[in-house]
């Protein structure tokens, strides 16, 4: 039986979780559910509905995994927790800083539906947090360091568009050359949050619009933006089309650490990533943790868990005997 997957929010992460589906023969496309009206939507799946949000309570039964494709800013730390009481969930909150928050209120919302929730789910947080996990246990004598971009965010895109008097807008994040390679040196350098990346904002303004208020926003905006020298650019909406249609990203964690008696050793654990399409990469993670939740809740499980949580073989199609044979 193939795992019915739902889809709430079908923007650029939802179109890619219908992609991703289509490439998981284990899973199908039961419905996809909208803010917008069903009948202007038009999905690239055949004989799929296109559903209103708010009629998802409907599908209770007839949905194993709901995919929630919606923004972190301020969609996510309430529809997770809402649904999560009706559906088994998976999401992609990226809030570094509120996981914690958001973990809690959705354990409580699962656990009391008797469903498995999956949170933030993508590559970072995710694939990256796993890869820090990972090489802090392995060199415990050491430091982290986390490098994104360059590339487009679409969490920091999102808040930049929720900002009164902006139309439409893209967020780049970039590494700062030098930190990265000092970091590769070996030179362990000692690196603060704006030591690391700049960002980079180009904004479409609404009609009317006042600049100088929407640039000092999104400049203060804590958790965004506020920690990192940023840059506004105002242009055209022909100029964004033209020029940043693209939704590439990327990035690198590495860990710098000693073994030996004496730390006379050094070693350097690097993981990069480098994606044409952020959404759509996110969005194949999402499916493989979906797969994993849907387990999870055959096994008479419930709350809410992380990447930290799952052991790997919950997200492979491959049995155990088979990871075991073509993998280990």
């Amino acid at each position: 039986m193939s795992i019915r997957i739902g889809i709430l929010g079908y923007g650029n992460l939802g179109r890619g979780v219908e992609c991703a589906v289509k490439q998981n023969e284990d899973m199908e496309l039961a419905a996809v559910f909208t803010r917008r009206d069903p009948e202007q939507v038009q999905i690239l799946t055949e004989g799929v509905p296109v559903c209103r949000i708010e009629d998802a309570s409907q599908w209770k039964d007839k949905i194993d995994v709901m995919i929630l494709c919606g923004g972190s800013a301020t969609d996510l730390p309430v529809q997770t927790p809402e649904y999560a009481k009706m559906f088994n969930v998976v999401d992609s909150f990226d809030t570094h800083a509120r996981i914690p928050e958001h973990f809690a209120n959705v354990d409580e919302s699962a656990k009391s539906g008797g469903k498995v929730a999956v949170i933030s789910v993508g590559w970072d947080p995710g694939m990256f947090s796993l890869n820090r996990l990972y090489a802090n246990a392995i060199l415990p004598d050491g430091k982290d360091y986390t490098f994104w971009g360059k590339g487009v965010s679409q969490g920091h895109s999102d808040a930049v568009r929720r900002v009164e008097g902006v139309k439409d807008a893209k967020q780049y994040t970039i590494p700062v050359p030098e930190a990265l390679e000092a970091v590769r040196n070996g030179e362990n350098p000692e690196l603060s949050t704006r030591d690391k990346h700049t960002r980079e904002c180009f904004v479409v303004l609404e009609d009317g619009a006042d600049a100088a208020r929407v640039e000092e926003e999104i400049k203060t905006m804590p958790n965004y933006f506020s920690d990192y020298d940023t840059t506004v650019h105002f242009i055209s909406e022909e100029e964004l089309e033209r020029d940043h249609s693209g939704i590439p990203h990327g990035g690198f964690v590495l860990r710098s650490g000693k073994t030996g008696w004496n730390g006379e050793n050094s070693h350097l654990i690097e993981y990069s990533l480098k994606l044409d399409s952020n959404p759509e990469f996110t969005s194949s993670v999402l499916a493989a943790y979906a797969r994993a939740a849907y387990r999870m809740a055959q096994e008479g499980q419930s709350g809410c868990r992380t990447v930290f949580d799952i052991a790997p073989a919950y997200l492979s199609l491959k049995s155990g005997e088979e990871l075991r044979k073509s993998m280990l």
